[in-house]
């Protein structure tokens, strides 16, 4: 058991987080189990439950702290080129993928289904989608149909990345071919769309 010591509320939490992350990166949902939190953390299983109601409530704090710094690594800089915007924003989240396996799989199939988890996995492929289209040059039509276009790449990505984790049939330079490949049909479609 960790040793027991005081902590303001704010750094208990954040341990708590970083705990819970790193036993959901190498484990299945299932096998990660509160009392070991509590455990590693030094306090008493009470006292965990008065910051994370239940070990989804937990499980989602990590995944939208891990949706946070994404995009922040995935932070749009309008002086590079799109192309190697969203190159770099693409192997950002393949790494955080392979060094959370886990964690991925379990919000992408065990929790496919909860409606938080679901949200934060929404909210940050928004997030993505809108950003790539402030930096492009398009309005009108051909911004709608490239949004489209976007939306249905990053639902690609996240269901291909999920199957690459979950058997690894191909490599990873063939994933992220495929996804970079996915991706320049859409917008080349979506702006023959425009044009029409």
């Amino acid at each position: 058991m960790g040793a027991r010591r005081r902590l303001p509320p704010d750094q208990r939490r954040g341990e708590l987080l970083e705990i819970g992350a790193q036993l959901f990166a190498t484990r299945p949902y299932d096998d990660v189990l509160m009392e070991e939190v509590a455990e590693l953390a030094g306090i008493s299983r009470a006292n965990l439950y008065r910051y994370f109601a239940s070990k989804r409530d937990l499980f989602a704090a990590i995944y939208q702290s891990a949706a946070d710094e994404l995009l922040e690594v995935a932070e749009v800089d309008p002086a590079w080129p799109m192309a190697e915007q969203v190159s770099a924003g693409l192997d950002a989240h393949i790494d955080y993928f392979v060094a959370n396996r886990q964690t991925v799989l379990a919000a992408n199939r065990t929790l496919s289904g909860d409606p938080v988890i679901q949200a934060i996995i929404a909210d940050e492929m928004g997030q993505l989608r809108q950003r790539i289209l402030n930096s492009s040059e398009l309005d009108g039509l051909s911004r709608e149909v490239a949004s489209a276009a976007l939306n249905a790449w990053l639902v690609f990505v996240r269901a291909i990345c999920v199957e690459w984790l979950a058997n690894e049939a191909f490599s990873r330079v063939e994933l992220r071919e495929m996804c970079l490949g996915a991706l320049q049909g859409a917008l080349s479609s979506a702006a023959a769309a425009g044009r029409g």
